[in-house]
């Protein structure tokens, strides 16, 4: 153990939790939240040999400019903000948070598709225009309502999120059909099918994205595969902004190309006030604003296991190393 790491937390306030301090001795500062602009100069003034991050970004240049830094613990399961190569030539390592969100993200997912396959938006809207005060019949109809049960989930991904979300589904008594990268041979253990990426997009009546940002997966659904999807389907997305074309998802929900879309990310965050998904106003699409994961129990969760990576580190047995 150091008895002189110095460890900086450039944006507390990203997590609502308890942030035990960790068990060795250290210098601890944080700030509530840091522009990019000034995380290099923070980090510089305290001479620290930690940082933490969760959506504060670290650039080449940056670390070229942080000598003392030794480790990246990044309070997130997505490592984006960080240049890893750049890490590994300078030999900091880097960490990251991991299966902390396998209950808050399946369980936000399925309110997404609820919410959209019962139709509730738009019944509520109609309610606020009075019109079930004005029918003639006990109930009011207007919007096909369809049941989960006996309808096809197509999965991207089946990583710790997707395998909890496809459990899920097979409570609602849906099939799970999945498209992974790799094989997966607990599939049949899991009652789920592993199928081919033209299936999963083209035969699915709702399909999730449960697949990291990469240069591969960018735009991965874009107007082409929109337009090869049930008329009826849903796509929903609480994995990465990126992995959607926005402009091509709010034109085909605007001409009825799928029956809706429910999103929990988009491609900048915050949003700018421009943005298309920002400004969709229709009842078949929900938007929620990166809280699938945001539940107390997942907070408390990530910053247990943030402070447990810091730990490890310092005692030279590092886990969840990405870098």
């Amino acid at each position: 153990m150091n008895d002189s790491h110095r460890i900086v937390f450039l944006d507390r306030d990203s997590v609502i939790a308890n942030v035990r301090k960790p068990s060795f001795a250290h210098e601890w500062t944080e700030y509530p939240a840091t522009v990019a602009g000034d995380a290099v100069q923070r980090l510089r003034d305290a001479r620290a040999t930690i940082a933490i991050t969760n959506k504060v970004p670290l650039s080449a240049d940056d670390l070229a400019q942080l000598p003392d830094l030794k480790l990246i613990a990044v309070a997130a399961t997505g490592t984006n903000i960080v240049d890893l190569a750049a890490a590994r030539e300078r030999g900091i390592v880097v960490t990251n948070i991991r299966n902390y969100a396998v209950h808050t993200l399946p369980e936000h997912t399925f309110a997404l598709i609820l919410a959209l396959r019962r139709q509730l938006v738009a019944y509520r809207e109609d309610i606020e225009a009075g019109l079930w005060q004005k029918s003639e019949r006990f109930c009011l109809f207007g919007h096909p309502i369809a049941d989960l049960a006996g309808s096809r989930l197509g999965l991207f991904g089946y990583g710790a999120l997707g395998k909890a979300t496809a459990q899920i589904a097979r409570a609602f008594g849906m099939e799970v059909i999945v498209h992974n990268r790799s094989p997966l041979p607990d599939a049949a253990a899991d009652g789920v099918r592993e199928a081919g990426f033209d299936e999963v997009l083209e035969t699915s009546d709702v399909i999730s994205l449960h697949l990291p940002l990469t240069e591969a997966t960018r735009n991965m659904i874009s107007a082409k595969e929109l337009i090869r999807m049930k008329r009826s389907a849903l796509l929903i997305n609480t994995a990465r902004g990126g992995l959607v074309d926005e402009e091509a998802l709010a034109d085909a929900l605007r001409s009825g190309l799928i029956a809706g879309a429910g999103f929990d990310v988009l491609v900048t965050e915050p949003p700018p006030a421009d943005n298309v998904l920002l400004n969709l106003r229709l009842p078949n699409f929900i938007l929620t604003p990166h809280s699938a994961w945001a539940s107390t129990q997942a907070m408390q969760t990530l910053v247990d296991q943030l402070i447990g990576n810091v730990e490890a580190w310092a005692a030279g047995a590092p886990r969840n190393v990405v870098a």
